[in-house]
């Protein structure tokens, strides 16, 4: 260091220092960032898991006795009754999940059957 500033005017000692502080200021202000990952909100059950479930329920509702759930495929099937009770919950292409209630068998015995679970249904989605 002495060889760097031997003969070296005052002025081009205290540029040297300036420059040298500057570079370990910037050092330790850059060292002491922090960048912390975002705290995700709440989030909802995915869309498919919270209407199957709420399809199930609706199903228990209305007094259908579940004989047969297969989730993979998304069919609920039970009876009420006489009356058969499917229900489809499926992802379609553009992720919006679409559900559908379908009675068959003796349906004149309660032919408003498929339209309750279907309010069951909106109930339990909050709509």
């Amino acid at each position: 260091m002495n060889a760097f500033l031997d003969g070296a005017g005052p002025q081009r000692v205290a540029a040297w220092l300036l420059k040298a502080l500057s570079v370990v200021a910037a050092t330790i202000a850059l060292s002491a960032c922090v960048v912390y990952e975002p705290v995700p909100a709440y989030q909802s059950p995915p869309v498919f898991e919270r209407s199957w479930a709420a399809a199930i329920g609706a199903l228990q509702d209305q007094g259908v006795t579940i004989i047969e759930q297969n989730r993979a495929t998304g069919t609920v099937r039970g009876t009420r009754g006489a009356v058969g009770v499917v229900a489809t919950v499926g992802t379609q292409a553009d992720g919006r999940v679409r559900v559908e209630f379908n009675t068959s068998g003796a349906t004149g015995s309660d032919p408003d059957l498929a339209n309750r679970i279907s309010a069951s249904y909106n109930r339990r989605m909050g709509r």
